[in-house]
C-alpha cells in the first residue's frame, strides 16, 4: 500500500513490494515468524521504501476520515491513525483484513475490493510467500484466485473525508469512479499508486482533472508537479528498481522507482 500494494488491493500494497525472488532460506524464517509480529516488521521498514510515507506528517492532512485502500499488513493505516479522527482500512484478503482488525482495533475495516460496483470479484493471489500479498490484484490473473466482495467507496456513507491512498495493483481507476460522489462532496487529497505497467496513467491523471486535481511527486524529498516529470518514462528506466524485491531495494534506498502521485483540487 498499501494494502494484498493493494488487489495491494492490499500494496495494495500500497501497500507493499514482493519479497527477493530465490530466497527459499528467507521466505522459510519468515513463516516461521508469528503473523504479528512479521507484520510489525514489515510496517517498520517500509517507510524505508516509501519516501512519502516516511515524510507524511509533512503533508497529509489532520483531522477527519482517512481511507487507506489496500492495506497490506497496514504501513499506512498505522501512520493515519496519528492524523486523521478516524481511519477506515479496506482489504479484499480476508487473512489481511483479519490481522487488520486484530492490530488495529480502533479502524473501521471493510473488508472487500473498492471498485466501481458493489458485488463480486475475483482476487488473483501470486506465488511468493508472506510479503507478496502486496502484488495481489483484480486486474492481474496468476496462480490461484479467491472470490471477495467488491464495494464502492460512495457506498460506505463515509463523512468528512480528508485523504484516501489507494494502491491496488491496476484498480485504481475503477476505485475511483467508484468514489467519485465522496470526491466531489468533500475534495480529498488523494494518494494513488500509478503505474504504467498496470494502466495508462494519463486516463487516471485525465480524469482527476476533470474532477479539478493536479498531480504531483516526490522523487526526492520534496514535491514536484507531474507535469514537469515524466512519470511513465521514470518508470521505464528504474523498472530493475521495482523488479529487485523489497531486501533488495532496502540494500539501495538512495535507488527510486517512482510509483506514487498525489493529486490535490486545486
Amino acid at each position: 500500500a498499501a494494502p494484498v500494494r493493494r488487489h495491494r488491493h492490499s500494496r495494495g500494497a500500497s501497500g507493499g513490494q514482493h519479497l527477493s525472488t530465490g530466497a527459499g532460506i528467507r521466505s522459510a524464517i519468515a513463516r516461521a515468524v508469528p503473523d504479528q509480529a512479521f507484520a510489525a516488521f514489515m510496517r517498520t521498514i517500509y517507510p524505508r521504501i516509501e519516501v512519502e510515507l516516511a515524510r507524511i506528517a509533512t503533508w497529509a492532512p489532520r483531522g477527519g476520515t482517512a481511507v487507506d485502500v489496500g492495506a497490506w499488513y497496514g504501513p499506512w493505516t498505522a501512520r493515519l491513525l496519528a492524523l486523521a479522527d478516524r481511519v477506515v482500512t479496506i482489504e479484499p484478503n480476508p487473512a489481511l483484513a483479519r490481522l487488520m482488525r486484530a492490530t488495529f482495533p480502533a479502524t473501521q475495516v471493510v473488508e472487500a475490493a473498492a471498485s466501481d460496483r458493489d458485488g463480486t470479484a475475483q482476487l488473483w493471489l501470486p506465488a511468493g510467500g508472506r510479503g507478496a500479498e502486496g502484488v495481489a490484484s483484480l486486474e492481474h490473473m496468476s496462480e490461484r484466485s479467491i472470490t471477495v466482495r467488491r464495494v464502492t467507496i460512495d457506498s460506505l456513507g463515509l463523512t468528512d473525508v480528508r485523504f484516501i491512498k489507494m494502491d491496488i495493483e491496476g484498480h485504481e481507476a475503477a476505485a475511483l469512479r467508484g468514489a467519485e460522489q465522496t470526491i466531489r462532496r468533500d475534495s480529498p487529497l488523494l494518494l494513488c499508486e500509478l503505474e504504467a505497467r498496470h494502466q495508462r496513467i494519463e486516463d487516471v491523471v485525465g480524469t482527476l482533472a476533470t474532477w479539478g486535481y493536479q498531480g504531483k511527486v516526490m522523487p526526492g524529498r520534496s514535491w514536484l508537479p507531474l507535469g514537469t516529470f515524466d512519470l511513465a518514462a521514470h518508470q521505464r528506466a528504474n523498472i530493475h528498481v521495482a523488479e529487485r524485491g523489497m531486501l533488495g531495494r532496502l540494500a539501495r534506498p538512495t535507488e527510486r522507482y517512482v510509483n506514487l502521485v498525489l493529486f490535490q483540487r486545486d
